[in-house]
């Protein structure tokens, strides 16, 4: 199946740079079993690659792990320990789209995510915002994807049991990613 570009309002081919400055890649978990904790990356790259029919388009990215920031340092820096990420040894999450296809208005990519090592693939729901010029006489595009993920699959799985049941930490993974990228001018 392929899908016409002109079904999407200023859709453009081209190769896309995302802009960290204008984008945002962040998680929650529930926590104590009462709450969601949420946090962020601060440094991450990527390109998306949009081809004339739009399914056949890519998405490549690149995560710095030791850029976590759950809003407090000690957090932090056990996320980084052994225990969780063991960011000495994987220092990089990535993400390498596989598919891509209708899934009503919005669209869903597959993609193969590797986190602490271990790859599996996982679908992003995607919203694509739209395409527009910017300030700056460049052209822009925007994009939301959400996806749930078990940490445990990617060998994330420490266990800390809590007095009287439950764990401290949740197994599943709520992923959101405001996504800005900047058609490159070539």
């Amino acid at each position: 199946m392929t899908l016409a570009a002109t079904t999407i309002p200023g859709y453009l081919t081209g190769t896309w740079t995302i802009d960290p400055a204008h984008s945002d890649v962040s998680f929650s978990v529930r926590h104590m079993m009462v709450s969601k904790v949420k946090g962020r990356f601060g440094s991450f790259s990527g390109s998306i690659v949009t081809g004339i029919d739009p399914l056949a388009s890519t998405v490549t990215a690149e995560i710095d792990a030791t850029s976590i920031d759950t809003n407090q340092a000690q957090r932090d820096a056990h996320i980084k320990s052994a225990d969780f990420f063991e960011v000495e040894k994987y220092p990089t999450i990535t993400f390498s789209s596989t598919s891509i296809e209708p899934a009503g208005e919005d669209f869903l990519v597959r993609g193969d995510l590797t986190v602490k090592g271990n790859t599996k693939n996982i679908p992003l729901k995607l919203e694509l915002n739209g395409f527009g010029p910017d300030a700056f006489g460049g052209t822009r595009a925007g994009f939301t994807a959400t996806t749930e993920i078990s940490r445990k699959e990617f060998g994330v799985d420490i266990d800390m049991p809590m007095d009287g049941g439950g764990v401290v930490v949740g197994d599943k993974i709520t992923i959101t990613l405001e996504i800005e990228a900047v058609l490159d001018a070539s």
